[in-house]
This record gives C-alpha cells, structure tokens and sequence, in this order.
C-alpha cells in the first residue's frame, strides 16, 4: 500500500535501497529545515525588538558581506575534507554558536530582556547574521551531497520526496520551538534547544554513510565529466569565474535572484505590518512562527497532491515557466490589496510553491555539471543569487522609508507602485531565462554529458 502511495505522488522507484537513500535524505533535509525555521522568525523578531524592524533593509545588505567570508571559508573545507566531514564540522561550529547567543540573549542588559531597541547592539546584528548564513551554507551544502548521489531519473522521484520532508519540517520546527507555546518568559532558551537541533544532524549525516549501500551513492557519470574532474581544482574565485563564464549558471542564478527579490520586497512589507500588530517580541516571533507553520502545510499539500508531476509529466520547460507566473499574479493580487492578511496569504502561497515545486527542479538543474560546478559553483550563485538579491530587495526596501520621509503616509503607495513594477519585470525576464536554461538542461541529459 506505501508503495502504491509513493508511485502515485513521485513515481515508481527502482528499490528498496532507493527509497530508503532518499527517506534518509529527506530526513536529514527536514531537520536541516526545521532547525532553519524555527530560527527564521526569531531572526527578525529578535532583531526588530534589540536593533529595531527598520534597520532590516541594512542587515541584509551587510550580512551579503560577511557571508561572502563565510563561503570563502566553506569552500577551503570543501577542498580540504570529505563532503560528510564537511557537514560534522559545521554541526560543531554552529552548535556552539548557537549556545553562545542563547547566553547572550538571556542576558539582563545585552539580551532581550532589554527592550530599548538600538542599531548599537551588536548581538542583534550578529543574530540575524548568523541565521541568513545558516540557510546560505547548509542548504546548498546538503543539495551538492544529494546530487553527487542522484542520476537525473531518480532525482525526479527522489527530490520531490526530499522536499516532501522539508516541509514536514517546515510545519514542525516553527511548531515545536516556539517560546510561548513552551511557556518561556523569552525566546533565549529555543536558541539553546536549537543548538541540540543542529549536532543532531550531523548525527544523521553519519547515519546516512552508514547504512546506504555504496551501489546508491552512485552518482550522474556522464561523458565527459571524468576529464573535467582530472584538471586541477579550482580555488575559491574559480567559482565566481565559473558562474561568470556559463549562461547556464547565471540562468540559475537568476532564477534564485529574482524570486528572492519580489520575496525579500514583500516580507519586508509583511514584517512592517506584524511590528504594528503584535509590539511585543514573545508575540511578534509566534506569530511569525505560525506563518512558518501555514507555509509548510501548504506546501506539503502541494507536494502531496502532486505539484511535482509538472516536472516529471511535463518537463523542465513547464516546471521553471510555471513558477515566475504564479509570482506575477501573485505580485499583482498583492498591489491591489496590501494588507497583512493578503500579504501573509500571498508570501505563504509563492513561498510554497517555490519550497514544493521551483526548488526541487532549481537543485536537478545541478545534477549535469561537475563536482566543482556543485560545490563552488553552487556556493557563489546561492550568495549573489539568494544572498545578494535579498541585498538588491532591501535597497528598494529602503525607498519605503524615504518615500514616507517626504510624503508621509501619501508616500506609501509610490513604494507599493515602484516594487510592484521591479517585481513584473524581473518575472518577465525570469520566464526568457526558464526557456533557455531548460534547452540546455534536456539537451545535457539526452545526450550524456556535463554542461559546465
């Protein structure tokens, strides 16, 4: 019956050994997610309440800076160790990182019970920080690992069913750790929890090289790839120069730079909105909590009900197509009624769809390239293609408060009208691109080689 029920949602797989390679990475996804949600609204509630919502724009433009460093230094241990060392070393650094800001946080002057906001407080700054990076580094770290052990076939049983995982943990993460739910005075004690969250999947890392068979950590081998991997590795800048030199990866990274544009735009509008609405931070961060909750539900629905049959029934093509669509009539729907609970209804839709379908297709785009596209590569297009757009979403979120300096509140609807006009065009490029690296992507596959 649970085979039926898999065939049905993702496909037939191949065997046992199959299915349970990718429940394992979809465990490890899912707790790699849950452990990123449940940080993700305490990122900015914690922040809004120490340093203060409108310095947001800026942390996100700084935090652009200081990740680069961070990548840099990811890439020397890519270079350095195994992929899964790779992972255990990280689970130890950001464990530990993570048990020092719950100290901080509970402290009675730099932490939260301090409630005078400040651009001077470097624990705020350092918090939001470390949370963008964590998404930054171990998300496409886990994507690189799970390519080197996919083929194209089974990526689009698999992948699916990966983020199928995700969301469960999308729901759970931001469900369970939640400081008022749990009955804390502050949100200090989820950030120690938290760091448990993390040794745990470093765990799971270890549990996965264990117990898969080395027949299914066989990867795409495709003509032409051997020769690629002999020639000496490239360092840190080969990355940037790799991305710089393929229109096919700067096709991926359009694809991350425009979503997370019109999305960084519109969650900036929506975490103005909940500031006014719940002052208080406990509240702020449940709050936000519960929007992270509804994103997974939806999103596993998605996935449950087959969203991903567009990729696998229809193609490529019509998989990265749909999704810019879907975020021009949602950009749309938003303009005409900017209100918390449109916004919060249209970010948890694209969200979604982006987490159930556009990711899933987004990471098999990486399965014909080498090991170094995936790992560096990778790494480069997920800073100035995340990272960086969210930096280009803040520069327009800063006219928000410009436009109100000089109009007042009539200043507004030029804000919702300019973001609004960015956010079309990016879609309309977005869909141009979708065709061409889709052309690219089918042609690799049918005729067995690497594309970059």
């Amino acid at each position: 019956m649970l085979s039926g029920i898999l065939t049905k949602i993702f496909g037939k797989f191949h065997s046992r050994e199959e299915v349970k390679k990718y429940v394992l990475l979809g465990f490890i996804f899912g707790a790699i997610i849950a452990t990123y949600w449940a940080m993700r609204p305490l990122k900015n509630s914690i922040f809004g309440g120490i340093v203060g919502v409108d310095y947001i724009p800026r942390v996100k433009m700084i935090s652009l800076l200081v990740i680069l460093v961070l990548v840099f230094l990811y890439t020397k241990l890519v270079d350095l160790f195994p992929r899964n060392k790779v992972f255990y070393i990280l689970a130890t650094i950001y464990a530990v990182a993570a048990l020092g800001f719950a100290y901080f946080l509970n402290h009675p002057v730099y932490g939260l019970a301090n409630t005078v906001e400040s651009p001077t407080r470097i624990i705020g700054w350092l918090w939001y920080i470390y949370v963008e990076s964590f998404g930054t580094i171990w998300v496409p770290l886990f994507w690189a690992f799970s390519a080197d052990v996919s083929t194209p076939d089974s990526a689009k049983r698999g992948f699916p069913m990966v983020m199928l995982f995700a969301q469960i943990g999308n729901i759970l993460g931001p469900w369970l750790l939640r400081g008022k739910k749990l009955g804390f005075t502050s949100d200090a004690p989820v950030v120690a929890i938290i760091a448990s969250l993390i040794l745990f999947i470093g765990a799971l890392i270890w549990l996965f090289m264990r117990v898969i068979p080395s027949s299914e950590l066989m990867g795409y081998q495709a003509k032409g790839e051997g020769a690629v991997e002999k020639k000496k590795k490239p360092g840190f800048f080969e990355g940037f120069k790799l991305l710089l030199s393929h229109g096919y990866l700067l096709g991926i990274f359009m694809f991350l730079f425009a979503f997370e544009v019109v999305n960084t735009v519109i969650d900036f509008y929506f975490n103005v909105l909940a500031k006014d609405a719940y002052p208080k931070t406990l509240d702020r961060s449940d709050y936000l909590a519960q929007f992270a909750i509804v994103v997974g539900i939806v999103s596993s629905l998605s996935i449950i009900f087959g969203i991903s049959n567009i990729q696998r029934r229809l193609g490529m093509k019509a998989s990265l197509i749909t999704m810019p669509l879907l975020v021009a009539a949602g950009v749309i729907f938003w303009r005409l009624n900017p209100s918390l609970e449109i916004t919060f209804g249209v970010l948890v839709a694209l969200k979604a769809i982006n987490y159930a379908l556009n990711q899933p297709s987004i990471k098999q785009l990486y399965i014909p390239t080498t090991k170094d596209t995936r790992y560096k590569a990778q790494a480069w297009i997920e800073v100035f293609g995340s990272r960086g757009s969210k930096a280009s979403g803040s520069a327009i979120n800063d006219f928000k408060l410009r436009f109100t300096n000089w109009l007042g509140d009539a200043g507004l609807p030029y804000f919702l009208t300019m973001a609004t006009a960015v956010s079309l065009g990016l879609a309309g490029i977005w869909v141009i691109v979708a065709i061409y690296v889709s052309a690219k992507y089918n042609k690799a596959i049918k005729e067995d080689t690497v594309v970059c």
